[in-house]
């Protein structure tokens, strides 16, 4: 019986590096389980992990604190530069055409949230590192709160580890009317936009618009594509020319001729340069359908999506790889991560774009080969550059940056650095020959895996004094302090948005979610307006709004210190 005890005491009881590990996976355990239950259509989901984490400290649960720490530095850093190899591909493609509104839109919800935390600050009294604190868990952003702690443990060391600590408990009672106020938000403007601005939600997450004009203008009859490419600054690809019953698939050197019906694919905000560049619009059908069986409109061609798994031509500029010239076929649209892509000449390839082609079934098949369209090729995770990028981000976070005016250095640190890192790495990685690419079941996996041991570890470290702060001390105050900075700021940009810049509430309301690092209220958005458009708005603000607030907390932080 003694040496059951012993056994029992090393391995629940005793902090120890075993005792940790067991405790941050039986919290991770019962958190991803609690976060199953639902309250109509909204849900924790893997955020309950945190609270379980805070529940069992307050039972009595210590764990070796440097291995806590461990684990949570590493599941941040995992999280964030997973985040930032998954959006990388996609994130400055976005950021020419409605990525840029969004993205503005987004830093003015974060001034305006700074600005209600300093006047929150003089109005109450309360310190600013705790006010941080309180607006870490209010726009329910645990990466920023890391930042500040490490902040704080830079310039106070080992005597400031009761004000750390109350910076994470501020964090814990503000997390969940974090999520509950971001989705009253959701629902006030619903309430007051009941118009909702709809429109065609395929076109709000594509980058290519497609249309159907008749050549009139005199100055192009008799020229070749690639002479009319050469008047017009614009980028466009002409897929297809109807000439009277004849269907073209056209090359640079076809020749244009009055009358000619054109297929061309554009940026949508270029439609009507377009428009008086080639002549009026023709269009018999709304060729931007995505349920369009071009295979039956083009009897004679072949439409197919070839995906790029060949690793020679990673990196590859589009033109250089002269598939037109070579296989007689058209790509008309290239999707990267889930956002539409004109295929221009000068577009670096990389792993795991989708290419929609068009031509004859026999030449597409030998494109399919040339390019890879292999499926179980990208099934592969890319380790080396996965932790190469890792080591460069964690790296990259540890340098001190001067700022003037600022008393102390700021960093980046282990959400700002590795965030940076991986966007960078799945952007322009392809063009110096590194696969990044890894299959979404992988990334989610990482990114899940990270996220969970930083809020068990955040929670088993911060779970003490949680309920002795509710009851004996500000916890009231903090948590509805918390609910006006989510509330406040969501709401007044959140109109701006929608009567302002008449975007639609499935627009607003996934760019209010991606700024405020909500998933859990973009699950809800999306529930109620049944349109991608909320999911892409969200993925394109998420990483701007993760970046700047991490760097502007600890920028305010050094004014107070």
């Amino acid at each position: 019986m003694q040496a059951l005890y012993s056994w029992l005491h090393d391995v629940f009881i005793s902090p120890s590096v075993l005792e940790t590990l067991v405790w941050l996976t039986l919290v991770s355990a019962v958190g991803i389980l609690l976060g199953k239950l639902r309250v109509g259509k909204i849900s924790l989901g893997i955020t309950f992990v945190f609270f379980v984490g805070i529940l069992s400290a307050h039972f009595g649960v210590r764990v070796d604190p440097e291995m806590n720490s461990f684990a949570q530095t590493l599941g941040l850093a995992l999280f964030v530069y997973a985040l930032g190899v998954e959006v990388g591909p996609s994130f400055f493609p976005s950021l020419k055409s409605q990525g840029v509104l969004y993205n503005t839109l987004g830093l003015m919800v974060i001034g305006l949230g700074l600005t209600v935390v300093v006047a929150l600050h003089y109005i109450f009294g309360i310190s600013m590192p705790n006010m941080l604190g309180i607006m870490a868990g209010a726009v329910t952003n645990t990466p920023m709160l890391a930042a500040v702690q490490s902040t704080m443990q830079d310039a106070l060391g080992s005597a400031g580890a009761r004000q750390v600590a109350d910076l994470a408990l501020g964090c814990a009672l503000t997390y969940p009317l974090g999520v509950v106020g971001m989705i009253l938000a959701i629902l006030t403007l619903n309430i007051l936009d009941p118009k909702r601005h709809k429109r065609n939600e395929e076109e709000n997450s594509r980058n290519t618009y497609i249309t159907e004009l008749e050549l009139t203008n005199e100055a192009l009859f008799g020229k070749t594509i690639l002479e009319a490419v050469r008047l017009e600054e614009k980028h466009f690809i002409i897929s297809r020319i109807w000439r009277g019953d004849t269907l073209i698939i056209p090359s640079s050197q076809t020749v244009l001729h009055e009358g000619d019906h054109l297929l061309v694919l554009v940026h949508p905000e270029d439609v009507e340069e377009m428009e008086q560049f080639f002549g009026r619009r023709a269009e018999s059908r709304d060729w931007n359908r995505p349920d369009i069986d071009w295979d039956a409109i083009d009897s004679q061609l072949v439409s197919k999506r070839i995906i790029i798994t060949n690793s020679k031509v990673n990196g590859a500029k589009l033109g250089a790889l002269r598939l037109r010239n070579q296989y007689g076929i058209n790509i008309t649209r290239i999707d990267r991560a889930g956002i539409e892509i004109l295929a221009t000449p000068d577009l670096h390839l990389q792993l795991g774009d989708r290419l929609s082609v068009v031509g004859e079934a026999q030449e597409i098949e030998r494109a399919s080969k040339f390019l890879g369209d292999s499926i179980n090729v990208l099934d592969k995770p890319k380790l080396f550059s996965f932790f190469f990028g890792l080591a460069v981000g964690c790296i990259l976070g540890s340098i001190p940056l001067a700022i003037p005016g600022l008393s102390m250095p700021i960093k980046l640190g282990l959400a700002g650095g590795p965030i940076i890192v991986g966007i960078l790495m799945g952007a322009f990685g392809a063009r110096l020959r590194i696969a990044t690419y890894m299959s979404n079941s992988a990334t989610q996996l990482i990114k899940q895996l990270g996220i969970i041991l930083y809020l068990a570890g955040l929670g088993l470290a911060s779970g003490e004094h949680f309920f002795e702060m509710i009851i004996h001390g500000d916890g009231l105050l903090w948590i509805g302090l918390g609910f006006l900075i989510t509330y406040l700021p969501t709401m007044a940009v959140g109109l701006l948005s929608l009567f302002g810049y008449k975007k639609t509430h499935a627009e607003t309301v996934g760019m209010l979610c991606g700024v405020m690092a909500n998933s859990m209220a973009l699950d809800y958005a999306m529930s109620i307006n049944e349109s991608r458009s909320s999911s892409v708005a969200y993925a394109i603000v998420y990483p701007v709004g993760m970046f700047v607030r991490i760097i502007s907390a600890q920028i305010l932080l050094s004014f107070f210190l």
